[in-house]
């Protein structure tokens, strides 16, 4: 009889000799527990703790999980009526709460250096005949990339990501049996570092302890992280990591974050990746993709060029990248609108789009003008040419924002479209804002239709209809401040 992994396509010679070596390894380093995890809608992981030998069959045959678990909105609620006849028509394979199987990746493993004795895999769901779950965010990045490969291209990514460490005075609110809610309430805190002087050196030894749990959580999860730093906001740090392939970046970037809120909740604080966190005094917190495309053999950045453009200026974007670069960096531009919502995809994000304060308002270009929503970095015959695009919040579903990119840039090259002139007022009048609410950018989106087309409008009809139940409980709500605080200050 065969085994799951057989049924859906993927228990070839090579992934067989990966489970059996990391059997090995599980049984020999003295693992107890292995967790595994899958990246839900908006990018919090989720899974099972599973012993040495469940997780050792789970291998070949997967694990169950819930299908609901994919139709939750930011509370856990779930968007669409599963128990209700016609309630996911939209949606095949989803009907009264019915099992999908999570199948780990064995090459995914990690030891994690927070939990003792504990291991850890990456999962993505299938429909139990072995059919991939086409919901999946992750399945929709590597659908995205696939895109790239007949064209010899490859994505690349570096993340530059803001975020707050709070040190927790009273979990109280959390905890308490007594005041428990749906949302609930977040725990008390207070700073790390006072703010609002950027990399002071002072701040950051005030915020050693906690930065060094960042430290050595990114360390041991194998990830390239280059830098932390001390952002300009009190409480604010930011995390640097070199560039890396797109599926990777966006893996690395799960990772990240799950690992840092566990590993500095463990040691006694309160990370939050919420863009505005719910106190007076705050910055909000950005992140900052880096993006290039490169020659999928060699790694050549495709998007340098060896001189600038005859009759170019600095104005030009031919100026500094190569043509295809300016074409992708026009399609970026022309779909700004309606990928702000995987960019940005809360309620609480929309609040940074705001004039002089290093975030966008308008859909604009920039020779490394940190006012734009798109700052072009680096110039010709340097191999480190990228677009940064400046309008994610830390919160997002890497999985969604790189695909967005994806296909927003490939429609700019398929098109052979050309950017405007670079912007020297990022805050004066525009003709294209970026939406200015949650449910704004849902219809930026759904009036998109290349960018609809390019997603698939299944995947888009569900995303916008789990979005747009979250945008309705925000708007219903009479006090949306303690709304956020409740939806997202610990959910991210």
């Amino acid at each position: 009889m065969s085994s799951f992994a057989q049924r859906c396509g993927l228990d070839d010679a090579q992934r067989q000799h990966s489970a059996a070596q990391l059997s090995g390894l599980i049984e020999a380093s003295g693992v107890d527990l292995v967790r595994i995890a899958w990246c839900d809608l908006h990018g919090v992981t989720r899974g099972k703790a599973l012993t040495v030998r469940a997780a050792q069959r789970a291998l070949h045959e997967g694990i169950s999980m819930v299908s609901t678990l994919m139709l939750k909105d930011t509370s856990d609620r779930t968007a669409f009526k599963v128990f209700e006849p016609g309630g996911t028509a939209s949606l095949p394979g989803f009907a009264f709460a019915n099992n999908l199987l999570l199948l780990p990746d064995p090459d995914s493993y990690r030891q994690l250096p927070w939990a003792p004795a504990t291991g850890w895999l990456r999962a993505q769901p299938w429909f139990q005949d072995g059919t991939p779950v086409s919901l999946d965010s992750r399945r929709v990045l590597q659908d995205a990339l696939a895109r790239l490969a007949p064209r010899g291209l490859a994505m690349r990514c570096g993340l530059e990501v803001e975020f707050h460490i709070y040190r927790i005075t009273d979990d109280a609110p959390e905890l308490d049996p007594e005041t428990a809610a749906w949302p609930g309430q977040p725990p008390g805190v207070r700073l790390i570092h006072p703010g609002y002087n950027l990399l002071a050196e002072n701040w950051g030894d005030l915020a050693d302890d906690a930065l060094r749990v960042v430290r050595r959580t990114a360390e041991g999860l194998g990830l390239p992280l280059s830098s932390l730093e001390i952002e300009l906001g009190p409480s604010q740090v930011e995390a640097v990591f070199d560039a890396t392939d797109a599926l990777t970046a966006a893996d690395n970037m799960v990772l990240f974050r799950n690992g840092v809120r566990q590993a500095l909740r463990r040691a006694g604080y309160h990370a939050t990746f919420m863009c505005r966190p719910p106190f007076p005094e705050i910055m909000s917190s950005g992140w900052h993709l880096h993006q290039s495309l490169v020659d999928a053999e060699t790694g050549r950045n495709v998007f340098m060029r060896e001189s600038p453009a005859a009759g170019s200026t600095p104005a030009d974007a031919t100026h500094a990248l190569s043509d295809l670069g300016a074409q992708y960096l026009a399609g970026l531009l022309d779909h700004g609108r309606a990928m702000a919502v995987f960019c940005t995809p809360t309620a609480n994000g929309f609040g940074r789009f705001r004039p002089n304060a290093l975030a966008p308002q308008s859909v604009l270009w920039g020779s490394d003008n940190r006012g734009a929503m798109l700052r072009v970095v680096g110039g010709a015959g340097d191999a480190a040419t990228r677009i940064e695009n400046r309008i994610g919040e830390p919160a997002a579903n890497p999985y969604l924002y790189f695909a967005s990119q994806v296909h927003a840039g490939l429609d700019g090259i398929e098109r052979g479209l050309q950017p405007p002139p670079a912007t020297e007022a990022p805050y004066g009048p525009a003709d294209v804002r970026l939406p200015t609410s949650l449910g704004e950018a849902i219809e930026a989106l759904r009036a998109d239709e290349p960018l609809v087309r390019a997603f698939g409008s299944g995947f888009v009809d569900y995303f916008c209809q789990v979005k747009a139940f979250e945008h309705q409980r925000h708007e219903a709500a009479q006090d949306k401040l303690d709304f956020q605080r409740r939806e997202y200050f610990s959910r991210f």
